[in-house]
């Protein structure tokens, strides 16, 4: 959309993470570089968001989720829309389906591999059509996964000749306050999956998120507490395995296979050492399968949700933010053995403070870095922003991304 008068609108910029984007977009993009607004249901709280980071002179932009005028009114003037706007099953809907048919690019934070398998049923034909190029998953999840995993493939293919037939993910660290947004999308999640037969299914599926006819059938390992050698240390499932993992591997099928259709990818936390890191693993994982089960349970979702879970709109403290990290660190073994690992950190807490830096980079990438004939659809970040977005989040969003001998 060459036309418009953006590059970029912030769509739900008055949400906890929408106010960090802005002050991120705000600094980073002062020379003017990337023309952007921001956008939101309250003008009241819009102008609240401006005093508060000192936006004079970036425009304000008044459209309600539900209101599908007041966003093709929006759309039209800008050429990617970054929406915030979450549980994306709840409010993100209309825009997706506006921004496909309009032709605007579109990018966001969900892990919602439900709501997104839903968007790609209804809505591909139309970006195709359309020239949309839609990118789900821009935010912790699920960028360092899928970004990892294809800048591994890409340096085993340099020095193998052949991509990795198998990778593992191992957090190594992580620190940073829960997400009142991710836990309000999760709490959606399992209140659909309780009454969906269908959908539970959907969920025990790797490939859900995979183009019809993709052909692939390898069992995916499932994470259990257990020693990894490797890691010399004990290991839990990571929670962000089930939207991540289906992400890398809708890349792989929209990339021809290329990482082969037996590839087999798995995520875990490293809990340590020893008893300690044996007794830590339990607790992850008893803990984990207790919150899930506790969402499903009216009443123990009401208590949770009302006393314990953070809410939407709620999240760490500035300080938190910057206090806050991760490191991550992927194993690559290729048919013949032979094995190739790097490492992925970042310098903010992974919900808010390095998530916004990485949405706020795949939007600017999204508007400035994608070819002209690249055509529209549903796409992921490692496929259609690839090693471009790598350079941006290494020079401007405190990722780096590693080789490790």
């Amino acid at each position: 959309m060459t036309d418009a008068n953006f590059d970029i609108i912030v769509y739900g910029a008055t949400s906890f993470v929408g106010q960090i984007i802005t002050r991120y977009m705000h600094g980073q993009f002062a020379d003017g570089s990337i023309r952007w607004a921001f956008a939101g249901r309250s003008l009241a709280k819009l102008q609240s968001v401006s005093d508060a980071v000192g936006l004079s002179g970036v425009e304000m932009i008044v459209a309600d989720a539900a209101d599908e005028a007041a966003l093709r009114q929006m759309c039209a003037r800008t050429s990617v829309v970054m929406s915030t706007v979450g549980p994306y099953a709840l409010y993100g809907s209309l825009l997706v389906q506006v921004c496909a048919t309009s032709g605007t690019h579109y990018c966001d934070l969900t892990g919602e591999p439900q709501w997104i398998r839903k968007m790609q049923a209804r809505h591909e034909a139309d970006a195709k059509a359309s020239g949309a190029r839609i990118v789900h998953c821009c935010g912790f999840d699920s960028i360092p996964s899928d970004l990892g995993v294809h800048f591994l493939q890409r340096h085993a293919l340099q020095r193998f000749g052949q991509p990795c037939e198998k990778i593992a993910m191992r957090v190594v660290s992580m620190k940073g306050g829960a997400s009142g947004g991710t836990i309000a999308s999760m709490i959606n999640m399992v209140k659909e999956a309780v009454g969906d037969a269908d959908l539970r299914r959907e969920l025990k599926d790797p490939y859900s998120l995979c183009p019809p006819g993709h052909g692939f059938s390898a069992p995916q390992r499932e994470v259990k507490i257990a020693h990894d050698d490797a890691s010399a240390g004990w290991i839990a499932p990571f929670i962000m395995e089930a939207i991540n993992a289906r992400v890398v591997h809708r890349s792989n099928a929209l990339i021809g296979n290329s990482y082969g259709t037996g590839f087999r990818y798995e995520e875990a936390v490293v809990t340590g050492a020893g008893a300690r890191g044996k007794t830590t693993a339990r607790a992850t994982s008893w803990g984990l399968n207790a919150l899930i089960l506790g969402l499903a349970v009216p009443p123990v979702r009401w208590l949770l949700e009302t006393a314990v879970l953070p809410k939407p709109g709620e999240g760490p403290s500035e300080k938190a933010q910057l206090e806050g990290g991760f490191d991550i660190v992927f194993r690559g073994t290729t048919a013949k053995g032979e094995t190739i690992a790097c490492r992925v950190t970042g310098d903010r807490d992974p919900g808010y403070g390095s998530t916004a830096k990485m949405l706020s980079q795949a939007a600017a990438c999204l508007a400035r870095d994608v070819a002209d004939d690249v055509p529209g659809g549903f796409w992921t970040p490692a496929t259609l922003l690839g090693d471009r977005l790598i350079e941006r989040l290494q020079a401007d969003a405190g990722l780096t991304f590693e080789l490790l001998e």
